[in-house]
Formats: C-alpha cells, structure tokens, sequence
C-alpha cells in the first residue's frame, strides 16, 4: 500500500494541551454528481417548462403535496446511482421504468439546470404560503432556500470542482459500486449496465477539466498529483480488485440465483470492470498527467477572479450558517476562545489530567459491540432509535490513503432499517478517536440521525437536499458528547471534549484564511505556531489539504457550534423545564435544514414534543 499520501488518512499534530496524534472529519458519502450540483444535470435540475405548466393550477395544500411529488420524481430519477440509493422500491413512489444513466456534465446541462432551477422556483412561489399547513410551510421554506442557493452560483460552475481527494466523484463512485445493494436480479442487471457507463462519464469529466484549464480554473500540481496518485492505485491489480470480489460476495448470497447464472454475473462483472471502470480510471490519470502545470493558482479560491464570490456560496451551502465569512470568523476564534479557557481552568484545577489525556486508551471492543455500547449510553441525552440493523465494513487498502477514515451511507427512505458503515482497517480500536469515529457516524450521529429523521416521516423530497452543515455539524456536535460515554473520568472526558473541540477549530479558521482573506502557507504557519504547533511538514499537508477541498472543514466545526448556539437558545427559553432530550428530538424531527429554518420552527417542535404522551 504506499504511504505517500499520508495526509488522507492521519496528519500528527501537536495537541493545544497535550500531545496526541489525530486526524479529523468522518464524512458522510455525499450526494452523487459533484459539490454545488449546479455543474452536472444529475442534481438539482428541476423542472422544464413544460412540467412546471398547470402543475399548480388552484394552488392547494393538496396540490402542493403533488408538487413536491412530481419534483422529487423527477430529481431522483436524475441518475441511476441516486434513484437506487433512495429508493428500494421505487414502484411505490411511481417509478417504473427509468434510463440507467451516470448523468450528463456538459454546457448543455448547464443551461439545462439554470433554466430548471428558474422554473421550479416559479412553480414554488405560486403557492399561497399561508394556506399550506406548518409542515407543509417548512418544507417549503427548506426548498425554497435551497433551489435559490444553487441558482445563485449557476453562473460558476467551472469554479467547482468535480475531482477533490475525498469528496469527489472519483474518490466516492468505487464505494458507492462496492455498496449498491442487489434486491433482486434486476438491480444486477442495472448495476451492469451502470458501470459499463463509466469511461464514458469519465471522458465527461475529462472535458470539463480541459475547459477549467482553457479558462486558467484548472486545480494545482499538488492536487492534480493527488487524484493521479489515487486514480493509479485504484486500477492496480485488476484481476483481483475488490470492485471484483465485493460483487461476486454479494451475488453468492442471492439465493433466488442459480449456480449458473452466478457464474455469468460474475464473468461479466469482471469483464466490465476491467474494460470500463479501471480504464476509465487510467485515462483520467493520463489525461490529469497531460494537464500538469496548467493551474494558475496554488492557494485559496480568492485568488481566482470570481473565486471570492464562489467561495462564499461554498460556506453557506456547506454550513448551513446565516453569519457570512467575516462573521463566522469572529464566531469561531470567540468559540475557540471560550473553549480553551474552560481546558486551561480544568487543568488549573485537576494537572493531572495532562498526562491521562495522552495516555488515554479504551479495552479495544470491535466495531458493533462499541456501536452497541454507544446506543446505550446516549439514552441518557437522546430519544432511543427505531429498530435499526448495520453493518460495519472497512475500506478497501487501496482507497485507505484517500478516503475519510470513516463514512456513513445513507440508507433508501424506504429501507431505513439497512445501513451500512465503513471504517479504516488501520484504525486502532483501544484509541479514542476510534471510539468518538463510530459515535460520529453511527450512534448518536450520521445512522442515529439519519433513521430518526426518516422516522419523523419528513416528505420524500427533503431526502435529495443536501445539507452538509446540518449533518455534519450534528455528527460533530454529538461526537463531543461521545466523550463521557467512554467510561473516562468526567472531567477527562470534558477536556478531551473542549480540546477536540477546539483543534477543530484551527482548521476552520484556516478554511476560511486561505480561500477568503488569501492566507499563504507562511501565513498559515504563523497562525498555528500563535498555538504551539510547528510540525512544518504536518502544517503543509494541511494547507494542502484544505487548498484542495474549500469550504470542507467549515461544515464540521461551523456546523457544530450553530447546534450549540441552538442547544444554549433552548435552555435560555425554557430554563428549568428545558430538557436536552426534547432538544434532540426537535432539531431531528425537524431534520437537515439552514440554521436559520431550524431555529425558526424549533420552539414549536420542541413544544410538541414536551406535550406529547408517555414523553
């Protein structure tokens, strides 16, 4: 496996108040078709002309339930990969025949989204927002929003980027091949007839990054290092790859199969793989190869003519935060602040916490009983979950350097009870951070979150909105409290909390130092060392990393402290009656959302909540 990568899966750092090797972020997989969806026609293209005419005719809270219908048809038919990550059984949505198809990234498309984007908003506001009931009301105020955030940055779609070490296309398709379920034989036929569409998808991508290169947007020679790296090693060994094996282990468990038809799936899987996926892989990596040195900027996106103004819609559809960049850093650097007095207080008045911190170890439990471990402890805080079955997998060994060091993927709205997490072989289970890692992606976070918001039976249509600061700050914000439920001392596990809590927040900051106030790597340096931390080597593959994927960390930490602004709101107003598992229970009922739309219907959730029975 090469190591030359090293920053994808673990950068040392020195800790703020004692030394600890750690990496943040677990990441969700995110929606597939790119970051703003405004480039790729798979996401958010909306409605045309002729769909939006006389879909809203009398304007009734029943016509609106048939519009959110009709749209969310439409979008999640958009691409193969998403209809069936949705739906498992999208018959009952309606949905029967539909092209299998990877999605379509052309100027054409382009054209296409902004038009459909335009229109579905039309449609939108035609409705008299008064006559629809809350529910409904909040259902629009989230649509709403988002249709216009996305509009709002149709015009800088070569800005985006398609190809990013951990959140792109190529870095997610693998996973989301190696976990596309087999139902029946259909879905098998489907997923055939899917990858055999890579290269073409591929050579999409391939132009599109021609033309950021003709217009001087194409990424850095560190970056475009990176995907070369990454794509080589995922098309090594072609005849024992895992995208083989992962099939042949899903189809060997289909017992409606016969032994032979076992056997041709498994022949043509291997074929395809290897004259469709891996090929597709080499050419990007030969194509990228021939595009070395045609990046002009190294450094933040505000170097960038409209870079600036891209960057900006990246924090808001990557937070979810009212505050613009300016804001957000006088909010963190006050948070941070906050967070570091309390540790230095706590230290002051226990010192030896200091070294039980760095010597903080777990009895190295496997993955599902710490699962099981957590779902327990967290009935203290949080509503207990539904019935809930999962999986844990680890990541391929080729993709281990890139990828998160874990995710979760989140499951069909009609099949919430199957859900799948994936976590870093390398990962040592007697550390904490495995510990906090599986809180963050199972219980109380991404699963816990994900199935208790399906459960709260938000309309369909709320499934194919993306709001990373919502989840990903939820993940974060839970992952702090995981901390007591390690069986540490309380006050250990307080520090260890404010201590995460505030290295997060060195890497937001940076976020928005580089890409909006133009922070250089030397300006990156001297911010760190104002902390103590002066690994030069460590400090590089952040820059680096935080260059290559803008806006990434924001979600994390923006996310987080907008769920503890939230949580300090609710017990402002409710005081003694305030309670934090009416609060869980409202923020997830009312589901992924902006902050703003989540604290305006938060008091009459949490409301319903306190008054409901046996609660």
């Amino acid at each position: 496996m090469k190591q030359n990568h090293s920053k994808r899966t673990a950068v040392g750092t020195i800790l703020l108040l004692f030394t600890l090797c750690t990496f943040l972020l677990c990441s969700c997989a995110l929606p597939f078709g790119g970051a703003s969806g405004a480039r790729d026609d798979s996401a958010s293209s909306g409605f045309s002309d002729s769909q939006t005419s006389g879909l809203s005719s009398d304007k009734s809270a029943g016509d609106f339930d048939s519009f959110l219908e009709a749209f969310f048809r439409s979008e999640v038919q958009s691409n193969t990969i998403n209809l069936h990550f949705t739906l498992s059984n999208p018959e009952n949505y309606g949905i029967t025949e539909t092209p299998i198809t990877l999605g379509v990234i052309s100027d054409e498309a382009v054209q296409k989204s902004h038009a459909s984007l335009e229109n579905t908003i039309s449609a939108l506001e035609s409705y008299n927002y008064d006559s629809l009931s809350p529910k409904q009301q909040l259902t629009y105020d989230i649509l709403c929003d988002y249709l216009q955030t996305e509009l709002s940055a149709s015009d800088l779609t070569l800005y985006d980027e398609i190809l990013r070490p951990s959140t792109g296309i190529q870095a997610q398709l693998p996973v989301l091949y190696e976990e596309y379920r087999f139902y029946d034989k259909q879905d098998i036929e489907d997923y055939l007839a899917l990858i055999a569409l890579t290269d073409d998808y591929f050579s999409q991508i391939i132009d599109f990054e021609k033309e950021k290169a003709h217009e001087g947007l194409f990424m850095s020679d560190f970056a475009c290092d990176t995907i070369i790296s990454q794509c080589e090693t995922f098309a090594a060994n072609p005849d024992s790859h895992y995208l083989i094996l992962t099939f042949n282990h899903k189809v060997d468990a289909m017992t409606e199969l016969t032994d032979s038809e076992r056997e041709q799936y498994k022949e043509k899987n291997a074929a395809l793989v290897k004259e469709h996926i891996l090929p597709a892989y080499e050419n990007l990596a030969s194509a990228l190869t021939e595009l070395l040195g045609s990046g002009k900027n190294d450094q933040g996106l505000c170097y960038f003519p409209d870079g600036k103004e891209f960057y900006e819609y990246l924090v808001y559809h990557n937070t979810g935060s009212s505050s613009d960049a300016k804001e957000l850093e006088t909010r963190i650097s006050e948070t941070r602040t906050t967070d570091l007095t309390e540790a230095a207080l706590l230290l002051a008045e226990h010192p030896e916490l200091k070294s039980a911190g760095n010597d903080a170890t777990l009895s190295g439990m496997d993955c599902i009983a710490t699962l099981n471990v957590l779902q327990d402890a967290m009935l203290e805080d949080f509503p207990a979950a539904p019935d809930t079955e999962f999986t844990v997998s680890y990541i391929d060994e080729c993709m281990e350097d890139y990828m998160a060091p874990a995710f979760y993927i989140t499951a069909p709205i009609d099949n919430y009870e199957k859900n799948s997490i994936f976590i870093n072989a390398s990962t040592d289970s007697t550390s904490m951070r495995y510990f906090t890692t599986l809180a963050h992606e199972g219980f109380p976070g991404h699963l816990y979150q994900t199935v208790m918001s399906y459960e709260a039976g938000l309309s369909p249509v709320r499934s194919i909105l993306n709001f990373p600061g919502y989840v990903e700050g939820w993940a974060t914000y839970v992952e702090m409290i995981s901390y007591k439920y390690a069986g540490l001392d309380e006050n250990l596990a307080k520090l260890l909390s404010l201590n995460q809590s505030a290295l997060l927040s060195l890497y937001a900051s940076t976020d928005l130092g580089i890409h909006y106030d133009g922070w250089s790597f030397s300006d990156t340096v001297a911010f760190w060392k104002d902390y103590g931390i002066t690994d030069q080597e460590a400090l590089r593959e952040i820059y680096e990393l935080i260059v290559e994927e803008p806006a990434h960390y924001l979600k994390y930490y923006v996310g987080y402290m907008e769920f503890r602004a939230l949580k300090e709101k609710a017990q402002e107003t409710y005081g003694s009656a305030y309670s934090d598992i009416a609060f869980h229970k409202a923020v997830l009922e009312i589901g992924p959302a902006p902050f703003a739309i989540v604290e305006k219907y938060l008091d009459d959730y949490y409301m319903a909540g306190e008054a409901a029975p046996g609660e």
